[in-house]
């Protein structure tokens, strides 16, 4: 998942922030219920974008590691109960947010997004994101790392699906591996220049390709609805995400 979206809005910041979970997730009968998170209701009118960042600053330092860790420990507990079940069962990861942090990015441009433009007096910005990829230097977020391990104890093909693109392809396995994510199974970035309108489009695609060379995927986990819906998830498990939407 790239992050290809205008800079943070109060607006968009809030219809994040005060919807914990998409009705589109909701629990089936044999998925797990979304687990409960922290994320800070939306304040009250008038709003103010810096009380905004404030608040998603506070999160991030007080309650993001303990609910992630809950997503993933669900995820994790799902996978271990039902991997056996599956014919050639499948889990798939987004990166961004999901496998590895960009908040050292996020902070250097104050929840903004800067594409372009270099990256070069962190934790100072500004910091351009594409500048920020090919560092190849975004940390694990541990939870998922505990996951991928599990995963490949069980047999689980572990399949990357990203919206960053085919040119960041090289960089990114190269940041994966140095996170500690070895022995994947496949990893799909998105063409440099396609013709779907959304990422939610391109990942609903590639699913699609990855259960027609037999895979069942069991488990979908991503911190964007556009990682989740669409179809062709298996269980989805949505990583807390308040600080930016991509559709």
């Amino acid at each position: 998942m790239d992050r290809y979206h205008a800079a943070l809005l109060a607006a968009a910041t809030v219809a994040t922030i005060s919807i914990a979970v998409s009705p589109v997730l909701a629990a089936t009968d044999k998925c797990p219920a979304p687990a409960p998170n922290h994320i800070p209701a939306a304040p009250s009118p008038p709003l103010n974008l810096e009380n905004i960042k404030d608040q998603l600053r506070e999160y991030h330092q007080k309650y993001y590691d303990i609910d992630v860790a809950a997503v993933f420990e669900s995820a994790q507990k799902y996978l271990e109960q039902n991997a056996a079940q599956a014919r050639r069962p499948a889990v798939v990861l987004d990166i961004d947010e999901t496998s590895l942090t960009n908040w050292p990015n996020l902070l250097a441009d104050d929840f903004g997004f800067v594409p372009d433009g270099s990256c070069d007096v962190l934790p100072k910005g500004p910091c351009g994101f594409n500048q920020w990829v090919l560092k190849g230097s975004a940390k694990a977020i541990e939870p998922a790392r505990k996951l991928f391990e599990a995963a490949k104890a069980k047999g689980v093909a572990v399949i990357f699906i990203t919206g960053r693109r085919d040119s960041q392809r090289d960089i990114t396995i190269l940041n994966l591996d140095h996170a500690g994510f070895e022995g994947w199974t496949e990893l799909r970035t998105r063409p440099d220049r396609d013709n779907l309108p959304t990422v939610q489009d391109f990942k609903t695609s590639e699913r699609t390709k990855v259960e027609a060379q037999g895979y069942t995927i069991i488990a979908n986990v991503g911190d964007q609805s556009s990682d989740l819906d669409g179809g062709h998830s298996g269980c989805p498990f949505k990583v807390p995400n308040p600080f930016y939407f991509i559709r």
